[in-house]
C-alpha cells in the first residue's frame, strides 16, 4: 500500500483472510495510529479506535495490540517483515508495483512457503494445510466491511476541497461552504444539501489536483461556455418612497 491510512489497513486484513480462506480468532496488532488511539505502557489500558472495534466484530476476532517496548509481542510483527526485506526484496529492482507484488506472490508460494522453518522445522505452507487452515473461521456469508471515509471540508476560493493533499474540484457557487467528502475505494464523492455535487477518481500521492470544467462554468476564464454572466446589469437604486421635498424639509433645507 501507499499510505498506512486506516482504509488500507483494513483493505490488507480483508486480503490476507481471502488469501488464507478464513479468518483468525485474534490478529496481532501493531500500534498505528490509525488503529490504536492509546496503549499506556505501565497500565497495558488499550484503547481500541471505534472503527477497528466495528471491523473486529464485523469479521468475529479479537485485537490484540502489541505491547509497547517489549520485544517479544512487538518482534513477533517485525521479523517477518524483515525476513521478507532481507530474503525476497533486497537486491532486486521492479519496473512496477504490480511487478513487486508478483514478484512476492512466487517467492512466497515456491520459497517461503516451502524452506524449513527454523522454530517447528516444518515448512510452512505443508503446516497451515494440515493445523491452521482448519482453525480459522469460514469466510462464508460476510460481505466486505466497508472502510469509506466521512471528512467534512471547506470550499476554497480555488472552487476545490483538499484531501489527503490533493485537490478536488466543486461547483464554483459552493466557495466557502462546508461539505460533507465521502472516500470509498478509488473514489471520492461531494455531498451539500443532502445532493452529491461532484464525484472525481481518487488521486495517488499527493499535490495533485482534479478539476471538472463545468464546476468552473460561467467564471471569467472557464474553459466551458458561461451558463449565465458574473457581470449582470447594475441594479438601480431603489425608488424613494416619499418626494425629496419632504427629505428636505427633515434635514432642514435644500443642499
Amino acid at each position: 500500500f501507499g499510505h498506512e491510512r486506516q482504509e488500507d489497513w483494513f483493505a490488507g486484513l480483508e486480503s490476507a483472510f481471502q488469501a488464507f480462506g478464513g479468518v483468525p480468532r485474534e490478529v496481532l496488532l501493531d500500534n498505528a495510529r490509525a488503529l490504536v488511539l492509546h496503549h499506556d505502557p505501565v497500565s497495558r489500558e488499550v484503547i481500541l479506535h471505534p472503527r477497528l472495534h466495528a471491523f473486529s466484530r464485523h469479521w468475529g476476532f479479537r485485537v490484540r495490540a502489541c505491547a509497547p517496548y517489549r520485544a517479544r509481542t512487538k518482534g513477533k510483527d517485525e521479523r517477518g517483515v524483515g525476513y521478507v526485506k532481507r530474503n525476497a526484496v533486497a537486491g532486486h529492482r521492479f519496473a512496477s508495483f504490480a511487478a513487486l507484488e508478483a514478484h512476492l506472490d512466487a517467492w512466497t508460494r515456491d520459497v517461503a512457503d516451502r524452506r524449513a522453518h527454523g522454530t517447528t522445522g516444518e515448512a510452512p505452507g505443508a503446516r497451515f494445510a494440515r493445523d491452521e487452515a482448519r482453525a480459522l473461521q469460514p469466510l462464508t456469508g460476510v460481505p466486505p466491511f466497508s472502510a469509506a471515509r466521512d471528512l467534512v471540508r471547506r470550499v476554497g476560493a480555488d472552487c476545490a476541497v483538499s484531501v489527503d493533499g490533493n485537490a478536488y474540484s466543486v461547483p464554483w457557487r459552493l466557495i466557502g461552504e462546508r461539505v460533507r467528502v465521502t472516500v470509498s475505494g478509488a473514489v471520492v464523492r461531494v455531498h451539500h444539501g443532502g445532493q452529491e455535487v461532484a464525484v472525481h477518481a481518487a488521486l495517488k500521492g499527493r499535490h495533485g489536483r482534479v478539476v471538472d470544467d463545468a464546476h468552473l462554468a460561467g467564471l471569467v476564464g472557464s474553459r466551458e461556455r458561461p451558463a449565465h454572466r458574473l457581470d449582470p446589469s447594475p441594479i438601480m437604486p431603489p425608488a424613494l418612497l416619499r418626494p425629496l421635498a419632504e427629505y428636505e424639509a427633515v434635514a432642514g433645507g435644500g443642499f
